[in-house]
């Protein structure tokens, strides 16, 4: 098994579920901290550390238009993530299967 930082960068900001609803707003568009900031019932310096940890990961960038720094997406570590996900997709699909045949089964013979 080797290691990939930036995976594991991602899988940690994503165990928050706080990062991931940011991360979700920020998927409808780019927006101020204030905006991110709005729904949740925390401190801006609070929403602040989340923003800078999806920050750390690479899966938020900031900008700058005068004197707004609006946060974005990044979507390529979450590809990554995507990609390392995938390949457990063919175990999941067989056991899956597996659980619908036992449960088809009992349905077919409930007094076995």
């Amino acid at each position: 098994m080797t290691a990939d930082p930036q995976l594991d960068a991602a899988f940690a900001a994503l165990a928050h579920p706080v990062r991931r609803a940011i991360l979700a707003r920020l998927a409808a568009g780019e927006a101020t901290v204030n905006e991110i900031a709005d729904p949740f019932d925390m401190s801006l310096p609070a929403v602040s550390k989340h923003i800078r940890v999806l920050e750390e990961a690479g899966l938020v960038t900031r900008g700058r238009q005068a004197q707004f720094r609006p946060c974005r997406l990044n979507p390529e570590p979450l590809a990554t993530v995507a990609h390392w996900t995938e390949q457990y997709r063919p175990i999941w699909t067989a056991r899956f299967d597996t659980m619908a045949e036992a449960l088809k089964s009992l349905e077919d013979n409930p007094h076995e």
